[in-house]
């Protein structure tokens, strides 16, 4: 009788033993498939707080850029230029999809948003000349 219980408890050992054996390889295995979630959303974190700081840096920059549109604004408007400059434009727009090339930007994508940003500009240098006797 002593001889049996020793198995089952050798037995009951033995069977805890290989299920953390197991519990361990699975572990093991998750961790070298793919990141735990708290993991991935530090990282996606981060990641965002690295655009919305690169988001804020494009706002400042396309900032000062209408700070001196104002500035031609005036310009134009006491030397009777007219705000849309068509030859400039079309430079404008050659260097910005050579520029965006470079940084692997699609000609689409940047004469979209160059013509947004020119209008904008535009719609500031025509309230500018209209203000002006």
């Amino acid at each position: 009788m002593a001889l049996k219980w020793r198995a089952f408890r050798y037995e009951k050992y033995i069977s805890r033993f290989i299920i953390t054996l197991a519990a361990i390889a699975i572990a093991d295995k998750a961790d070298g498939q793919s990141p735990s979630t708290n993991t991935t959303d530090t990282v996606l974190e981060n990641k965002r707080k690295d655009i919305d700081s690169l988001d804020r840096k494009l706002f400042e920059v396309l900032g000062a850029r209408e700070r001196v549109v104002r500035e031609i604004g005036v310009y134009k408007a006491r030397h009777h230029i007219a705000p849309l400059q068509a030859a400039r434009f079309q430079k404008v727009l050659e260097r910005g999809i050579e520029a965006g090339k470079k940084e692997g930007l699609s000609a689409e994508f940047v004469t979209e948003m160059l013509n947004a940003i020119h209008k904008e500009s535009l719609r500031i240098e025509e309230a500018i000349s209209d203000d002006k006797p």
